[in-house]
């Protein structure tokens, strides 16, 4: 499908109520880039897509007029069956993911089998200088490398991790949280040594406390480990 065409069924597909929504829930996107087009209906335009194979002129037009061109974008790399095709193109995209909403609902399922290949790219990410691209490679440790594949190294690569840009240091947070959840007695330390910056470290506990997967002690004991200063 050509550019016209996608440009028509997302204007098709159009919600104001919920383009409203959207505008004040991704800051960081210019609002008129916006159409208003809900999750469930991008992603099923980005199946029929890879059913058809004819996106590839659609992904090869970066960067993208409309917020929801980069959704359409990230659905169809993440639904890619070969690993070198779906890497070769979220390699060209990253540079263009440009919100959290974007980057946090790409997720190729095609890494699960391939977790030794996805780390390698994980370790060029995270060192970017580009937000979202950190943001990716710190998601993708925390979805993919807190279970069987765990390995405490991990932690201590997104623990060196520092940035000014509060989408890395959320994502961060984010990622000792579910940690904590996980691997608890390995992540503690982190935190009793006050090994992240003192808004992360408060913001990772934070989100610990909220978690259902924290029992009481442990979130009586987190609260007590709060950095006084933020």
């Amino acid at each position: 499908m050509n550019i016209t065409g996608i440009h028509r069924e997302l204007n098709d597909l159009q919600d104001l109520k919920y383009r409203d929504m959207q505008i004040k829930l991704i800051p960081t996107v210019e609002p008129g880039s916006v159409i208003g087009v809900r999750t469930p209906e991008l992603r099923t335009m980005a199946k029929e897509l890879l059913k058809r194979g004819d996106y590839r002129d659609f992904l090869a037009e970066l960067p993208h007029k409309y917020f929801e061109e980069n959704q359409l974008q990230a659905f169809i790399i993440s639904g890619m069956k070969d690993l070198n095709e779906c890497m070769e193109e979220l390699e060209v995209f990253l540079p263009y993911v440009d919100n959290w909403a974007t980057c946090d609902q790409m997720s190729p399922k095609i890494f699960k089998k391939h977790r030794k290949a996805l780390l390698v790219h994980i370790k060029e990410w995270i060192v970017s200088e580009k937000t979202y691209t950190v943001r990716f490679g710190v998601k993708m440790l925390m979805e993919h490398f807190l279970d069987d594949d765990y390995d405490p190294v991990y932690p201590a690569m997104v623990a060196e991790i520092r940035s000014e840009e509060y989408y890395v240091n959320m994502m961060i947070a984010w990622y000792f949280a579910t940690a904590l959840a996980k691997q608890y007695e390995t992540i503690l330390p982190y935190l009793e040594q006050k090994r992240l910056e003192d808004w992360t470290h408060n913001k990772a506990i934070q989100k610990s406390v909220e978690s259902y997967r924290i029992t009481d002690e442990q979130k009586k004991y987190l609260r007590s480990l709060k950095a006084a200063r933020i």
